[in-house]
């Protein structure tokens, strides 16, 4: 179901939206400034699909509207339709004819070229959203089960955990990202990276697979809250779905126990 939202004073805002650092390497989303009363329809996330290619969007199983006021509908839509749908049709023009078509994309990550800064980047955005859109959850949950355990372990308690992770996306400084891994020895650690790398990349300070994300850049929260880059944090945490972290933890055990 369509709705149509009014909007009277985001122009400066909107106009910070796209002009992130994206436009370096990346094809730039060209939208039109709104006019003052002009209407901004929010569409339905099933409306949106990628151009046909190696790598589909991940669903998102909630309306733009369902993480509101945390993470608004504008902005939800925004990022969503805009800005991972460009990372995945860049992404797949960038592999048309080469060895990675038919390559996991994890493997893409660990293998490619880090010179090639259009596949890094495209390669990098595709896959940091997937994860950070499946991880994403209208209700407020607490870890469980087997992920509970290990970060009571390692942490010490999930508030350590949590104190932490804030922490460091405080300190992350411009775009990028703050990742919770599952390293080569199959610990918990958080770990950050620039731009839209990430820690299955050959330059990650900490290497590992990652089971949560969350996008620090501007596009994912400066509408929301300008530069209150610590509420949209706190914001995030709140709808993190636990049970998808959780599932990505058990499958990144059985990873490290084949290697």
């Amino acid at each position: 179901m369509k709705k149509n939202v009014v909007l009277y004073s985001i122009l400066a805002s909107f106009l910070l939206l796209f002009s992130c650092k994206e436009d370096k390497l990346t094809e730039v989303v060209e939208v039109p400034l709104p006019t003052k009363e002009e209407k901004i329809t929010i569409g339905s996330p099933n409306d949106v699909k990628a151009d046909p290619g190696s790598f589909e969007m991940t669903k998102l199983p909630f309306n733009y509207d369902a993480l509101a006021p945390a993470i608004r509908t504008l902005t939800l839509e925004t990022h969503y339709s805009k800005h991972y749908l460009s990372y995945t049709n860049n992404f797949n023009k960038e592999i048309v004819s080469t060895e990675f078509e038919n390559m996991p994309i994890e493997d893409i990550l660990k293998k490619m070229d880090l010179n090639n800064a259009k596949l890094r980047q495209n390669a990098g955005g595709y896959y940091n959203h997937t994860l950070y859109f499946n991880v994403l959850t209208p209700k407020e949950q607490t870890p469980k089960d087997t992920l509970a355990g290990s970060i009571n372990k390692e942490f010490g308690s999930f508030n350590n955990l949590t104190n932490q992770f804030k922490a460091q996306s405080e300190k992350q400084f411009g775009s990028g990202w703050v990742w919770l891994v599952v390293d080569r020895y199959g610990k918990l650690q958080i770990t950050t990276t620039q731009d839209q790398d990430n820690p299955l990349m050959k330059n990650a300070l900490i290497p590992g697979t990652p089971i949560l994300g969350i996008d620090l850049w501007e596009h994912a929260y400066y509408l929301d809250y300008q530069n209150r880059k610590g509420s949209y944090i706190d914001a995030f945490y709140e709808h993190i779905n636990w049970e998808k972290v959780n599932e990505y933890y058990v499958e990144a055990l059985k990873k490290v126990k084949k290697v």
